[in-house]
């Protein structure tokens, strides 16, 4: 597919709303924007609206758990009851920041993916205006059962994330958010990126909507955390997305070898031999012959769509953001990356 075609496929797409965004070797090649920021008002998206990119945060809390691994504060193979106060009565005290990052650690989920579609009925009984923290999130998992022994499985896993967020501020000494901003946005120089609340969102940032196309469609204020976390939640641009691209790969905000540490394969999603998705440290990956092909992170939240890939041996990175969740989101980005890779 050339990248004429890529153009042509997203503006047959009368019902996408949102931004892409197409680089190689870090310089622009194309980008447009989509639909309404604002849908009441009709204010329309541009190319540096923000977006909420839901588990996309997950590439942030990968990176900032390597850093604090190179900086001596923490290693992999460190047990989660040696780092963390809180008590996990019912948690293998074999689970480790490894296993936690790789999701494999076998640790029930607030919200199982493998069992639950509905992310909005997680707050029916925990308003989301009382998620400030990770440390708010434990409640809902933290005295559950084991799903399985630790490593014996890949199990996608949004409390581990929650743990590793907690395991950040335990040997940081700052919170989440703060981390974050202080050791990756700013020195990535995503200056338009950061954790913001969701009633008091910035200029140019796109409300989530939950049945965009409808009539007065519903915003997901009541459906998503009042704040972002180490599990999701970090509002950025198209821009700022390369821009991330741009610093882990130059080794801005890794060494070279833990860069590569958190790229390459560490587990495959699951046993099927023609399925090629596994995972990294806090990162997807695609890979042939256990060669990687394409990194990405993706995220999907009611009222959020977020995908973005990199593929290395092109130098190009493809960023898709939406402000609703549509198969035809996921569409388009499959088709991009099959082309593309």
């Amino acid at each position: 597919m050339t990248y004429e075609a890529i153009k042509q496929q997203f503006n047959n797409e009368k019902t996408y709303t949102g931004v892409v965004q197409l680089r190689q070797d870090s310089d622009v090649i194309w980008s447009k924007s989509y639909g309404y920021r604002q849908v009441a008002d009709q204010l329309p998206n541009t190319i540096n609206t923000r977006f909420g990119i839901a588990s996309g945060t997950k590439l942030l809390t990968g990176v900032a758990v390597c850093q604090l691994v190179e900086q001596g504060k923490i290693q992999f193979e460190s047990r989660l009851q040696d780092v963390l106060d809180f008590e996990f009565p019912n948690f293998d005290t074999n689970v480790t920041v490894y296993h936690l990052l790789t999701h494999t650690s076998g640790i029930p989920d607030y919200f199982d993916e493998e069992t639950m579609d509905d992310f909005g009925a997680l707050w029916i009984d925990r308003p989301t205006y009382t998620i400030h923290s990770p440390k708010d999130v434990l409640p809902l998992f933290q005295n559950q059962p084991m799903k399985f022994p630790p490593e014996t499985r890949f199990h996608y896993n949004n409390a581990g994330f929650i743990l590793l967020g907690l395991i950040i501020e335990a040997v940081s000494g700052q919170s989440y958010t703060e981390y974050v901003t202080d050791n990756i946005l700013k020195p990535a120089n995503m200056t338009h990126s950061g954790f913001f609340s969701m009633d008091r969102l910035p200029a140019n940032t796109a409300l989530g909507y939950v049945n965009y196309g409808e009539d007065n469609p519903q915003t997901n204020i009541f459906q998503i955390p009042y704040v972002g976390s180490s599990d999701g939640g970090v509002f950025v641009t198209a821009s700022d997305v390369g821009h991330f691209w741009d610093a882990l790969l130059g080794n801005t905000l890794l060494s070279p070898e833990m860069t590569q540490q958190m790229l390459k394969i560490h587990v495959k999603e699951n046993d099927d031999p023609a399925d090629d998705t596994h995972y990294g440290l806090g990162i997807w990956l695609q890979a042939q012959d256990n060669q990687p092909t394409a990194y990405y992170g993706v995220g999907t939240d009611p009222g959020v769509a977020f995908a973005s890939a990199y593929i290395p041996t092109k130098n190009i990175d493809i960023t898709l953001i939406s402000n609703t969740e549509t198969e035809e989101f996921w569409q388009l980005f499959k088709t991009a990356l099959d082309n593309l890779i």
